[in-house]
């Protein structure tokens, strides 16, 4: 079971998914810590794999990927080396954004982003199709992002560290 977050790590983590450039003294003082123990509190959350890393998030529209989909996908059999044969060749795929093994009536959930349809058709059909030991796929659009990620939850995870 992972270790509870402090409260003082629950400010960091909260204030650094709000705002990733936050330089050490602004996030220090928005915190309410003297820099130095900030700063270690943030080196110690990275070295103990909490934080991953930094990243811009960018609008997905304003680059030109005007399609979101979500592609449910099932596999042939469910042994071990054909699902690791799927999962490596997507992640070789830049047009997949994520991708989740799932539990019920499919093996794995992508994500998936394209310029427009006939470009996303071309994907799902010319790429997607021809992974190793598809069996079905089935592609749900996005319509309208009503709540799209934002960061993780933070209030459930305060306590003793």
């Amino acid at each position: 079971m992972p270790a509870m977050l402090a409260p003082a790590d629950v400010k960091i983590l909260t204030a650094l998914q709000n705002d990733g450039r936050l330089s050490n003294q602004a996030l220090s003082e928005e915190v309410g810590m003297s820099t130095s123990p900030c700063w270690r509190r943030v080196r110690q959350l990275e070295d103990d794999g909490v934080i991953q890393g930094y990243m811009a998030v960018l609008n997905r529209r304003e680059i030109g990927l005007g399609v979101l989909a979500f592609i449910r996908v099932k596999i042939d059999s469910h042994t071990e080396a054909e699902a690791d044969a799927f999962a490596d060749e997507v992640m070789k795929l830049d047009s997949v954004v994520a991708c989740y093994s799932i539990a019920g009536d499919a093996d794995f959930l992508l994500q998936v982003v394209s310029a427009d349809l006939d470009s996303y058709s071309d994907f799902a059909m010319k790429v997607v199709r021809r992974l190793p030991c598809i069996k079905e796929m089935q592609t749900t659009f996005v319509l309208k992002e009503i709540k799209p990620y934002s960061g993780l939850p933070l209030c459930a995870s305060a306590g003793p560290r």
